[in-house]
């Protein structure tokens, strides 16, 4: 692999899309919350009017922080705030959030029976940006995804700039990519997804600011990016931007709805 990146325009598709970062319940074993969530939970959502995609991002048990150790950033993924999973909603236009009323009470309903603690992140419309690194052929065997936390005193647009302009030519830079993509959020607002029975519980200094999603060919290749030279390179350009990276293993990522259709059976 590259043994520092080097920054290229890529081709990218610009999108609408929220983000729910998801605890699952406690009480009862893992695998049967992350087994409903994967079944009834997603038919659910699935069904909601205006989306052009809806993915699931399953996370490891055991995620203790991919991101090397950094002096005065958050890398280690605290234990009490680690999360489960990671709902992708992208919208076919502006507007199309507000079609999905019905099933969004349905939604509601049901997350009780799977989550203790749900996070809404969205995003203004072109915030949630998907970049052309795979070649002909190419396909996702691993992949990492990564909550970023803005340091104090970098402004919203300072930061969104960097992460559109630096951080994501930075990484599809570095020519081991087969899927770059990066979502900056607006500042969390509880009522945006104020779902009863549920914790909403966000203290501010554990707010996230963007998130990226990172697939490799294989797990092999994985570890290469998060131990090899390259690294060094990215945290330099992050230290600055950022207090917090939390770098997360995915066991899968299920695709429900693609180009705006609903798929008969998941994609991995």
């Amino acid at each position: 692999m590259s043994t520092s990146p080097v920054d290229a325009p890529q081709a990218v598709k610009k999108h609408l899309t929220s983000s729910i970062l998801l605890w699952v319940r406690t009480d009862q074993p893992r695998q049967t919350g992350m087994d409903h969530w994967k079944g009834p939970h997603s038919a659910i959502i699935s069904a909601t009017p205006g989306l052009e995609e809806y993915r699931q991002i399953h996370l490891a048990e055991h995620n203790t922080g991919r991101w090397p150790a950094i002096d005065g950033v958050q890398t280690a993924i605290p234990a009490d705030r680690k999360i489960d999973g990671v709902a992708e909603v992208t919208f076919q236009s502006a507007l199309a959030p507000l079609k999905g009323r019905k099933q969004t009470k349905l939604a509601y309903a049901d997350e009780i029976n799977v989550f203790r603690r749900t996070l809404l992140y969205a995003g203004p419309p072109n915030s949630s940006r998907w970049y052309d690194v795979a070649g002909p052929g190419q396909t996702v065997g691993a992949r990492a995804l990564i909550y970023l936390r803005r340091r104090d005193g970098v402004g919203v647009g300072t930061f969104r700039k960097f992460v559109n302009e630096e951080l994501a030519p930075a990484l599809a830079g570095t020519g081991v990519l087969k899927e770059l993509r990066t979502q900056t959020f607006l500042p969390w607002v509880e009522k945006l997804w104020d779902t009863p029975d549920v914790a909403h519980d966000n203290p501010r200094d554990q707010h996230f600011h963007a998130s990226v999603s990172l697939g490799f060919t294989d797990t092999a290749a994985r570890d290469a990016f998060f131990t090899g030279n390259v690294i060094e390179d990215l945290s330099n350009r992050l230290v600055p931007q950022v207090s917090a990276i939390h770098a997360y293993d995915v066991t899968a990522a299920l695709t429900y709805v693609k180009n705006g259709d609903i798929l008969p059976r998941y994609e991995e």
